[in-house]
């Protein structure tokens, strides 16, 4: 079975303190749900239509538990702490097989 990404692309920074917030309760939403931070923050070389900002990449089981980790009500919980304090593009996608 495929396993499941979901990235988090900053297309601005985020504000500080709601984004500090937000990583304290994102995280540990995530990973109770079977999530592996791949890749956080570090350095950005944009291309195309990329804007050099912070990625983030996370790794599930699977494409559903993907979706489920982010429907979750504690990783909801976490997007209420964020209160549109950061302009992100959120992709959940299935990888190969």
């Amino acid at each position: 079975m495929p396993k499941g990404y979901m990235i988090s692309a900053h297309r601005s920074p985020a504000d500080p303190d709601k984004s500090a917030a937000y990583r304290e309760l994102a995280k540990p939403a995530l990973e109770a749900e079977g999530g592996r931070f791949l890749a956080a923050g570090g350095r950005v070389v944009a291309k195309e239509n990329g804007v050099n900002e912070r990625t983030i990449l996370i790794e599930f089981d699977s494409f559903e538990a993907a979706v489920a980790a982010f429907e979750s009500a504690a990783y909801q919980e976490a997007l209420r702490a964020l209160d549109g304090g950061a302009d992100r593009d959120i992709r959940l996608f299935e990888g190969l097989e």
